[in-house]
Order: C-alpha cells, then structure tokens, then sequence
C-alpha cells in the first residue's frame, strides 16, 4: 500500500460569523474592569451612546453595521481611538526565595523608621521655605521637599542616600549592605504596615 512521504496537512475552512449580525465582542488580553470600560467610553463618545457596552473584565460588545466591508471599516475606526488609560496604582512584587524587588513604576516612601536584624532604615522628608531677599522685589516663595534616608548597620557606618524617597534608592543601599530577602521582605512589610510605602506589596 502506497503512502505519502513526509506525511499531509489536511484544511478545511471554519465557518466564520463575521459580517453577519449586528454585534461583535472585543476580548481584551487580561482582565481588567477599568480598562474595558475606558475602551467602552471612548467608543460611546466617538460612536455615539450605546455604540459599546462593557460586559465583564474582559468583553466589550459593540454594535456593528451589516456587511463585511461596513463591519472592517468599522473596526478599523475602533483601533485608531485613543483610550485615556487611567495610571496603574503602584505596585510592588518581591521574591521571597531570591529577593528580587520589581515595581510597575516609581514608588515613593513618606517619613519612617524601620529597624530589623542588624539593619536599620531611616527616611525623613522635610520642606525647605525659600523666600525672597526683598518684601518688595516681586519674587515668591517657594517650598521644596527634601528628603534624607539613612541606613545603618549594626557595628558599621552611616550611609546616607541624598534623593527622593524613592524605594529604588533604599532597595539598592539595603543590598549594597548585604541585606537578604528576608531583610528586604521584613523592612518592606514594615513600611506598608506603618503606611508610608505608597505603593500595593505583593509578596511571591
């Protein structure tokens, strides 16, 4: 009996219901409430009320003309809209195994004292006034924030990190230090329960 060599690919096309209808569903990647109904909101402002509707965290149905050809062009409309993203809250993940801090964007710290094992971690954050040399010479006064973080370890020395209060900065001083992940783990739970990490902690 006679075979194929290398084998076959057998197709057979699927039925399609595009162009057929008066609705379709968008289905976004991740679910997220907020982003379908952004994308939802910016249809109905374009489109016109009732164009879209969010159905879930993942679904939006639109309302679509009939044809093939309408329903592209349609569609080829909704890409080019310009969806204002509302800006993710700050979110913080570190790996309890190796340490590893990942942040979505830049977080800021308020004023704190944080001591654990031999390590200790100080932020102040304090307003500098600067006023003008004259009552009368048409200048303004002007606050500035100013901010210190101190890091000591126990039987060492002082090291100051001159910045924002940025998370980053006293991450990379706490490993300079030789903090470990549970060091980093301990000091960041401990800003959070105190509530001067401005950020959500996520621990893995």
């Amino acid at each position: 009996m006679d075979g194929i060599t290398n084998g076959a690919v057998i197709e057979r096309e699927l039925p399609s219901q595009f162009g057929v209808g008066n609705t379709l569903n968008l289905q976004l990647n991740d679910e997220d409430f907020s982003m379908a109904q952004q994308i939802a909101d910016t249809i109905n402002r374009v489109r016109g009320y009732g164009s879209a509707t969010a159905l879930d965290a993942r679904t939006i149905q639109v309302r679509v003309p009939s044809g093939n050809s309408s329903q592209v062009r349609f569609l080829a409309d909704i890409q080019n809209m310009q969806v204002n993203v509302t800006p993710q809250d700050a979110k913080v993940v570190i790996n309890s195994r190796t340490g590893s801090v990942v942040m979505n964007r830049e977080v800021t710290l308020d004023s704190c004292a944080v001591a654990q094992g031999n390590l200790s971690v100080t932020v102040n954050r304090q307003a500098n006034v600067s006023q003008p040399d004259t009552p009368f010479g048409g200048g303004q006064t002007v606050v500035t924030p100013q901010t210190q973080i101190d890091l000591r370890q126990s039987g060492g020395s002082l090291q100051s990190v001159r910045s924002s209060a940025s998370l980053n900065n006293v991450v990379r001083a706490l490993n300079a230090l030789g903090a470990t992940p549970m060091d980093l783990m301990s000091i960041l739970q401990s800003m959070q329960s105190a509530g001067c990490l401005r950020a959500k902690l996520e621990i893995i």
